[in-house]
């Protein structure tokens, strides 16, 4: 069992460090990007988003509109840099939607 530091930590330190020490930041990047994904999107893109998936730098996601799918082609740098402004660090590097 581990030994219990008396340091006073706040909260989202805690989390912090508990997250670092168990690797679980892979993990809550994924779930980060879903969530921003659907922030920036709005309702009128997540109606046709299928799936979306986080792999290393590259963000894929599934719509099942093609029409849809090329309107936003047009614009992947511009995803991008919204993305990793919400994100608040440079996470998604490539878009690639299916």
């Amino acid at each position: 069992m581990a030994k219990r530091k008396n340091d006073n930590l706040s909260m989202g330190e805690a989390l912090g460090e508990f997250i670092r020490e168990n690797r679980l930041q892979g993990g809550m990047d994924k779930v980060e990007v879903r969530d921003a994904w659907k922030n920036l999107m709005g309702n009128g893109v997540n109606n046709y988003t299928t799936a979306i998936e986080l792999r290393g730098d590259t963000l894929y996601v599934a719509l099942s509109s093609s029409v849809l799918r090329e309107e936003l082609s047009l614009g992947k740098s511009k995803i991008i840099t919204m993305l990793n402004e919400e994100l608040g660090r440079a996470l998604v590097k490539k878009l690639i939607l299916r």
